[in-house]
């Protein structure tokens, strides 16, 4: 029996659903993912908020529950001006968790492990705080490149540095989601590569061998799941954090 082959990165291929509708519009499995996600997302909030029970049952509890984290991370982050970006962020985090989420779920397509996304994602929040701070401050927000207390023939220097560092924000903020996503999702890949690779070639040995890689996947299928909520937090609170530097300017 010949010994099955490991495609870690096979996972991430994009591939067109629903016929020639769907190869017309380019509808990959990816754009069906997220799809999947937005009608979850609204599915589970218009059912937690249906009864609007004074005590809440499971799913208003953990539409509350979300609700709540998600406002304190804004008011506690940017201000009380935060509440103005709520639904932002709100959505934002419960977008990115929900795809997070969803790629473990076997034959469901992670597109949060696509670079592609996570840039557009980054890029509209940095393009929104930038408008953001033009919008509160004027040609003042261009203040924020200028570090105060610092001699003047050091500006030269440090504006430049304050620069690049303002412009590489989407970067480091797709990057960040993106290799996380991806790297989890190979991981997990490559131990079950194993388990099958020694099961087909070592018969009734490979099998008992195969509880190391199956326990490693175990391990691994509890650390995505933090990670998954990790990631969602990490990205809502530096949009937070971006915003805050647009309102306040420091």
């Amino acid at each position: 029996m010949a010994a099955p082959s490991i495609d870690a990165l096979g996972q991430f291929s994009l591939t067109t659903g629903f016929g020639q509708f769907g190869r017309a519009l380019h509808f990959t499995n990816s754009n069906e993912a997220m799809l999947a996600a937005a009608v979850i997302i609204t599915g589970v909030f218009a059912l937690g908020l249906q009864a609007r029970a004074l005590v809440p049952g499971r799913m208003q509890s953990l539409v509350e529950l979300l609700y709540e984290f998600v406002r304190n991370m804004c008011v506690d982050t940017i201000g009380e001006e935060g509440l103005r970006f709520f639904p932002l962020v709100f959505t934002i985090f419960s977008f990115i968790l929900l795809g997070n989420l969803i790629g473990l779920i076997p034959y469901f397509f992670a597109f949060t492990s696509h670079i592609a996304v996570t840039l557009a994602l980054a890029l509209f929040v940095f393009v929104f705080s930038t408008g953001v701070g033009f919008y509160t401050h004027g040609f003042r927000f261009f203040k924020f490149f200028v570090p105060s207390g610092v001699p003047g023939w050091l500006l030269p220097l440090l504006v430049p540095i304050e620069i690049i560092s303002y412009l590489s924000r989407p970067v480091s903020l797709s990057v960040r989601l993106f290799a996380n996503m991806t790297a989890g999702h190979v991981m997990w890949e490559v131990f079950a590569g194993f388990m099958l690779l020694l099961t087909a070639s070592f018969g009734v040995l490979g099998v008992f061998a195969a509880i190391v890689p199956l326990g490693l996947n175990v391990a691994l299928a509890a650390l995505e799941l933090l990670v998954a909520g990790l990631q969602a937090y990490v990205f809502a609170i530096l949009t937070c954090l971006y915003l805050h530097d647009a309102v306040h300017m420091h």
